[in-house]
């Protein structure tokens, strides 16, 4: 009876071991002060190889004054997997770039078929906050335009303005758009709104 029991955990905990992410390859590395205390923080983020999808994780630690780190946010869902849909499966045409720290803002940017997009996070309230979102992209069929959201704010501006046609305007479309609360980096996920 005793070796059934001990069979029944070693499997349990092979089981539950095998459902773990492995997130095996690092992809990319920011450092700067992200929580304003002046000490050198780093993003970091690392892709799971193993699975289908090959998921992004994103890792945000904070700098201790013993010269240590401490994790601060985690997520595997603000960055699109490499192949949404498997390897074989359909391409959404997202493709992760990198991660930036300028002024103590964490950027995350990613290539478009055609354009490009950045989701900003900074540290305030206990978070981190998306507080910005730019885009510059093409239809393909000659018409090109870029998209800046300050959450912060609450103002989105869209410009577009055709290329190799003259008797086309350039349009400008400004509204104020509050999101509240701002989307923390745990929960988000790009692209589940019409607005970033």
């Amino acid at each position: 009876m005793s070796k059934f029991i001990l069979l029944f955990f070693f499997l349990f905990s092979t089981t539950l071991s095998a459902q773990k992410d492995n997130f095996n390859k690092e992809i990319a590395k920011a450092k700067g002060d992200l929580n304003k205390d002046g000490l050198i923080d780093y993003a970091e983020v690392l892709q799971d190889t193993l699975s289908e999808t090959y998921p992004y994780k994103i890792n945000v630690y904070f700098a201790e004054a013993n010269g240590s780190f401490k994790l601060a946010v985690s997520s595997v869902k603000a960055i699109d997997p490499q192949y949404p849909e498997g390897k074989n499966g359909y391409n959404n045409g997202n493709s992760f770039y990198e991660i930036k720290i300028i002024k103590g803002i964490l950027i995350i940017s990613n290539e478009l078929i055609r354009g490009n997009f950045e989701h900003k996070f900074r540290y305030q309230n206990g978070n981190f906050e998306l507080i910005g979102f730019s885009q510059v992209y093409s239809d393909g069929q000659g018409t090109m335009g870029t998209i800046d959201f300050n959450l912060s704010t609450g103002i989105r501006i869209k410009t577009t303005e055709p290329y190799g046609q003259d008797d086309f305007p350039v349009t400008n479309t400004k509204k104020k758009i509050l999101i509240r609360p701002l989307p923390k980096m745990q929960d988000f996920v790009p692209f589940k709104t019409e607005y970033f």
